[in-house]
């Protein structure tokens, strides 16, 4: 079993890579077409509703794909497909009411979400979300089909598919500047732009839908027909974990809106956001499937009382190596934000300005790095314990401190009358409450465990984390010594070498001091990497 799961994986691991690395490609080809413009602007306020939808309906680990397998692993094929078949009859007939509401309510819709945007966003924004809107039907189909896939040890190809989003946009911009050429960048072409944009969005779903077919039909679970049928027992088992976790996994997708609604009163920020966002995702996203497909069995099999012990260390390893990774990788992300961003995005359409918006997004999200992954760990602590309220009821909390942490840190509008100073956080100050809110979530999490497990050694953590955060601190500043004092070559050479000397600078103090400190798990890390060297044989 354990080869098996480091061989689930491994394949998750790669599959996700070129995921990431296919959406890096995406996100820059729409930065040098629209840099910070109207039209990705507008774009990032229509895709929430349908992207919401997508990530958590259609994502991998989402509650569609977590009820599908937990129903279809222990049932024969023939009933799975009927189970599947059911299930998708009736969640598409809801889906399909979701897809309508979507495109006659878009304008009162992006109202809400934006109330702050000019007229000329706001309309960009209707016609890209009515585009999108079917996205709403994709995303239930694909969540379950991808779980059923799973069910029957499928695991490549639902881990790939998000590719074929990335594909279908990169695609649409070539053809679009194929037929403009330089005059994709104006301003006049906003309209064709985002048209563009949201229909290729919604091609890529569509794609991620029907590359899965094949697959269901090879391990016998499709059904090409319309099943009525409620009360089977795996529909409903379905339909009793769906729901619940449903709600659930929703509530940390709310925080994107309440960070959208104070952000449209900010020119460029919902696109600066989209931009640092998936510069941030790219490593996380790697690192916390490697960590966490790994855990989750190993909490679910230490749930009992004798167990204890042994959870209580798997809790501290998985949080350690969290911030062993995260630790360090937030501090480059500071330190080399500039550098970054300049040689990821910056060209074409996005400007020295649009740099400047992204370099400060960058550098708070490196802040909270760490935080996030962690309360990932802590989360799925709960989950094998069988406790889901517990995370609900703090991400419920979460939301409004959220609320709270964006008004004070960026503005808006003044409940009760109440006044505070301007702030001068801007739109950093949006990702800044979301670090404050990861955090708050984490200490939470880490107390109700301490209370549950009969105590933890939160001091000899607390002690190792900030020896990691140190060691983190002088790996920052290091890159960013390296990268503003060292005459860098010109051109696209010295764009490359800036950023990349210098994190791996930073990464090898980062490696000597945390050996020096002597926390095993960062010596475990790092022992890791070591053996990967090429030439190392031990």
């Amino acid at each position: 079993m354990a080869q098996s799961l480091k061989r689930i994986a491994l394949v998750v691991a790669v599959a996700t890579a070129l995921s990431k690395v296919a959406g890096l490609v995406r996100q820059q080809a729409i930065a040098a077409a629209f840099g910070v413009g109207a039209a990705y602007d507008a774009y990032n306020y229509a895709y929430v509703l349908p992207g919401f939808l997508l990530i958590l309906l259609g994502g991998i680990n989402g509650p569609f794909h977590s009820a599908m397998v937990s129903a279809l692993a222990r049932r024969p094929r023939a009933e799975g497909a009927h189970v599947l078949a059911a299930v998708n009859t009736l969640v598409g007939a809801a889906l399909i009411g979701v897809t309508v509401v979507l495109w006659l309510a878009a304008d009162p819709l992006i109202t809400l979400v934006g109330p702050g945007l000019d007229a000329q966003r706001h309309a960009l924004a209707v016609i890209e979300l009515r585009w999108m809107a079917p996205m709403a039907l994709l995303a239930g189909l694909i969540g379950l089909g991808f779980g059923a896939l799973n069910a029957a040890d499928v695991f490549w190809l639902p881990s790939v598919s998000p590719l074929l989003s990335s594909l279908a946009v990169i695609a649409g911009l070539a053809v679009l500047w194929w037929q403009l050429g330089p005059a994709i960048t104006s301003p006049q072409m906003a309209l064709l732009g985002g048209i563009v944009l949201a229909a290729t969005t919604t091609l890529g779903a569509l794609l991620q839908w029907l590359i899965q077919l094949p697959a269901l039909a090879k391990q016998g679970l499709h059904q090409f027909r319309l099943v009525w049928d409620w009360k089977h027992p795996g529909v409903q088992e379905v339909l009793q974990v769906m729901g619940p976790a449903t709600f659930s996994s929703g509530m940390l997708q709310i925080n994107v809106f309440v960070d959208l609604f104070f952000a449209s009163g900010i020119v460029g920020a919902a696109a600066g956001l989209g931009y640092a966002n998936l510069l941030v995702q790219t490593p996380l996203g790697l690192i916390s499937n490697a960590l966490l497909v790994p855990l989750l069995p190993t909490y679910a099999r230490l749930t009992a009382p004798e167990d204890r012990p042994q959870l209580v260390a798997r809790i501290r390893q998985g949080l350690m190596l969290s911030s062993a990774s995260m630790l360090p990788l937030g501090a480059l992300m500071i330190g080399l934000a500039g550098p970054i961003v300049d040689l990821i995005y910056e060209r074409g359409a996005f400007d020295a300005a649009a740099g400047t918006l992204v370099d400060g997004l960058l550098m708070a999200y490196g802040l909270g790095m760490a935080a996030y992954l962690g309360r990932d760990v802590l989360v799925r602590v709960f989950y094998a314990l069988g406790d889901g309220n517990t995370p609900f009821r703090l991400s419920l909390a979460g939301i409004g401190l959220n609320a709270i942490a964006d008004w004070v840190l960026v503005g808006g509008p003044s409940p009760w009358g109440l006044q505070l100073p301007a702030s001068n956080f801007g739109a950093p100050g949006l990702v800044l409450a979301t670090v404050v809110v990861n955090v708050a979530t984490c200490g939470a999490l880490l107390w109700v465990l301490h209370r549950r497990l009969g105590g933890l050694p939160l001091g000899a953590w607390g002690r190792d984390t900030a020896l990691l955060t140190l060691t983190a601190v002088a790996c920052g500043g290091l890159a960013w010594a390296a990268a503003q004092l060292v005459q860098w070559p010109q051109g696209l050479l010295g764009l490359i070498l800036r950023p990349g000397i210098s994190a791996l600078l930073g990464l090898a103090l980062f490696g000597v001091l945390a050996t020096w400190a002597g926390v095993p798990e960062a010596q475990q890390l790092l022992g890791g990497l070591r053996r990967r060297l090429p030439g190392r044989k031990d």
